[in-house]
């Protein structure tokens, strides 16, 4: 038991290294790329015209893919079933999140703070936020991912009735309505002033619960 603890251990923290060395990388790529735009992490609203962007709009478009990609493809390769491959992405994406933001804050020092607000990601529509909200949905993935990891590396697994997926597609898509609140004020060019916490909040403690059950009900 000791011996299949410490593999997990060992894996658990090559994941980890990899996200932490590519969210270095990703943020090496946005401050270079902000750097050719001509913009600062101070200044990044009022969004300018993707016209005006030239092609660097399309690149930061791809970015964020090939990001989803690679991510992906590290869960893909270390889980045995569907959920340990979503599992591992979880790990991979949470801490790869969180780092993202702690490499900004050496490279250009930011965020200022855990309120500073951030254009999050631009698919299918601009996702805008104080820095803790996505932050705080990193901490549940990876709380969650590290959990249904350890059970299938145990030669367990963690079991989601119909009704809890039901519960856990529903809490993420108000996480997600939450992020696109402001995204119609960031398209006509305006700067986003409110965010939507309640309804962030009740989007987490809807899915959370869900996926805790499921881990319990594997343990």
């Amino acid at each position: 038991m000791q011996a299949r603890t410490s593999g997990f251990g060992s894996r658990a923290l090559v994941v980890m290294g990899f996200a932490m060395a590519m969210a270095y990388l990703e943020a090496a790529c946005v401050a270079y790329l902000q750097r050719a735009i001509g913009i600062t992490p101070a200044r990044l609203f009022p969004v300018r015209d993707a016209s005006a962007l030239g092609g660097f709009a399309a690149i930061e478009v791809g970015r964020e893919l090939a990001t989803l990609v690679m991510l992906w493809a590290l869960g893909w390769l270390l889980g045995r079933r569907a959920l340990g491959k979503l599992a591992w992405t979880a790990v991979a994406f949470g801490v790869w999140d969180i780092a993202y933001y702690l490499w900004l804050r050496v490279f250009i020092d930011w965020p200022h703070s855990p309120g500073t607000w951030d254009l999050l990601f631009l698919i299918p529509a601009p996702w805008a936020g104080p820095v803790w909200a996505p932050v705080a949905v990193s901490v549940a993935l990876v709380g969650f991912g590290l959990s249904v990891a350890h059970l299938e590396h145990e030669g367990r697994a963690a079991h989601m009735t119909r009704a809890e997926l039901a519960q856990l597609l529903l809490g993420g898509a108000i996480v997600l309505w939450a992020f696109l609140w402001n995204a119609g004020t960031v398209l006509d060019g305006g700067v986003p002033r409110a965010f939507p916490w309640l309804l962030f909040v009740i989007g987490l403690a809807i899915g959370v619960p869900a996926s805790v059950r499921a881990v319990r009900r594997g343990a």
